[in-house]
């Protein structure tokens, strides 16, 4: 598998909304023996969009249902899915999803492995958008996968992503010893999102979720995300 799937270390140059970069972080505590829930994190590189959905361990079908299900959730067309080399990832069934019955295949593309920073605006939204708030316990309780996944589709996606600014890098340059970096204003996904050229996403889609954003509050959003958490960690170990 890994000879089909090509290296791709340029993802500081995608400037066009559909490329996903993903990985996966695993609550299993202190201990990897055993089941237990895993996450899979996803972030676009040129938005910062994200989505996570919850699998009981890392199981090839589980992963690929929720792949299938984050790529019709996004306001855009998945067009590049980079991973790293774990094996939920690299399976043929993934492979095939990307390339058959599509007029343009999706590009699928791996990290070299032990390099955390190929995949570095993964690495960093696992834990901004997954440890900070449910930190490092082992869930090991299959009915978290419910509560969790209720909580990633519904309030804690359009939290993150409708209210939540952040900066990207726009410019690095190394003088002398130091680097010095230079990044844009503070931004949301959805703003990112409606920046965007119509090419990548459609007006139609952009109009929906400034329809959207007019029903939200992220105080009430908050709220509710704090009492789903509050459950979930009841039962966790």
């Amino acid at each position: 598998m890994r000879k089909q799937i090509p290296i791709k270390t340029n993802q500081w140059e995608e400037f066009r909304p559909g490329f996903l970069e993903a990985d996966t972080v695993a609550h299993c505590g202190g201990s990897s023996l055993g089941q237990y829930v895993n996450t899979v994190d996803f972030v676009d590189i040129a938005t910062g969009w994200t989505e996570q959905r919850a699998v009981w361990g890392k199981g090839e079908t589980d992963v690929l249902t929720q792949i299938k299900d984050v790529e019709v959730s996004l306001p855009f067309q998945l067009k590049g899915f980079d991973s790293d080399n774990g094996g939920e990832f690299l399976i043929y069934h993934l492979l095939r999803h990307f390339a058959d019955n599509r007029k343009t295949p999706i590009q699928f593309t791996r990290s070299r492995a032990y390099k955390k920073d190929d995949n570095a605006h993964i690495e960093q939204k696992n834990y901004t958008h997954v440890r900070q708030k449910l930190g490092y316990r082992r869930f090991d309780n299959p009915k978290m996968i419910d509560l969790l996944n209720d909580l990633y589709k519904n309030e804690w996606r359009l939290y993150h992503n409708f209210f939540l600014p952040s900066v990207k890098l726009i410019e690095k340059e190394r003088i002398r010893s130091k680097i010095i970096k230079k990044h844009d204003n503070p931004k949301t996904p959805y703003q990112r999102v409606l920046e965007a050229d119509p090419i990548d996403v459609s007006n139609h889609a952009k109009h929906k979720l400034t329809q959207h954003l007019d029903y939200l509050n992220p105080f009430h959003l908050k709220k509710i995300i704090d009492k789903k958490i509050e459950k979930i960690l009841q039962l966790a170990s």
